[in-house]
């Protein structure tokens, strides 16, 4: 296909995009509840055990509340509302129920991602609840309690015949779009390595800036699979429902990576929150609240404090 071939097909998904933008929201929707109202979030009990591990000195930001910093970044994990102004999402939902646990009121404070460190360490908020991920760099300034698996995942069209992709083999010789740059390219090109090692067929990776550009690569069948962030895909496949998930991956391969509420470092906060979560988890709360969310397959079996993270480059 030819450049200006190529141009015109992204235009004309485009516009093809638009025309179906109501109805594509519709029908993501029917899974998600983006209402202002969230009737059927997930709430939790009072936590004696973790409200006695707050340590005496911590003053939190607003008394008798629990400021969070979420970045509403896109659906499932924060997006503003049908109202636009209000936080939803099962980042916001789950910065809840850990505040039920503490027997503090929510207070969710909308910020951009870059600027969540400086608003943290400066005392604007309590803590963040927004898909940060646990870092060995990061760890040197913030404390950490893991509450979700980091995950990427391979999703592909509805008809394709790919089934599963769960190791290196399963991918090899197929065409995978993905960005430069970025975590997935690195893992992709390691895996590409090993099927040529192992001699098989290399993964062919093919570029595209964008998301958009990457999903109209796979519905024209240009590639044979997206690899992203596992939520985004999540709510773009209950929105066009026109591809399916057939695999996930750690986005700190081999390694696991955890995405975890930070808390300022030595703040001690840190202790209390991991516990909350864990009581969460055997409750059965936390795991209706994921399954609300469609993020089943990011469950954690248990909370940690400062687990290992992913290493500095």
């Amino acid at each position: 296909m030819s450049l200006f071939q190529e141009t015109v097909s992204l235009l004309a998904a485009g516009l093809l995009a638009s025309a179906l933008g109501v109805s594509a929201a519709n029908a993501a929707e029917d899974i998600f509840d983006l209402s202002p109202q969230q009737p059927g979030r997930i709430r939790a009990e009072k936590d004696p055990a973790a409200i006695a591990a707050i340590p005496k000195d911590f003053t939190f930001t607003t008394p008798g509340k629990f400021t969070v910093a979420v970045s509403p970044g896109g659906p499932p994990l924060a997006t503003y509302a049908t109202d636009a102004k209000t936080v939803v999402g099962a980042d916001p939902e789950y910065a809840l129920a850990i505040a039920d646990s503490l027997g503090l009121q929510l207070e969710i404070v909308p910020v951009a991602w870059a600027d969540w460190p400086l608003g943290l360490v400066s005392g604007k908020y309590d803590a963040v609840i927004s898909n940060v991920g646990v870092t060995e760099l990061r760890k040197e300034k913030f404390d950490f309690s893991t509450y979700r698996q980091g995950l990427h995942g391979f999703f592909v069209k509805a008809d394709s015949a790919v089934k599963e992709i769960k190791e290196p083999k399963d991918a090899a010789g197929l065409r995978i779009t993905a960005g430069a740059s970025t975590n997935q390219e690195r893992i992709l090109l390691k895996w590409s390595d090993e099927n040529v090692k192992a001699g098989l067929k290399p993964i062919e990776l093919v570029y595209h800036d964008d998301d958009a550009a990457r999903l109209v690569a796979l519905r024209s069948g240009r590639v044979d699979v997206i690899v992203q962030p596992h939520a985004q895909l999540v709510y773009i496949a209950a929105r066009d429902k026109n591809i399916r998930r057939v695999g996930t991956l750690s986005a700190g391969w081999p390694e696991r990576s955890d995405v975890a509420i930070t808390t300022r470092k030595g703040s001690g906060l840190a202790a209390a929150l991991t516990l909350a979560t864990n009581d969460l988890i055997k409750s059965g709360a936390y795991g209706k609240l994921l399954a609300r969310w469609q993020l089943s397959e990011e469950a954690l079996p248990q909370s940690q404090t400062n687990p290992p993270g992913l290493p500095k480059s």
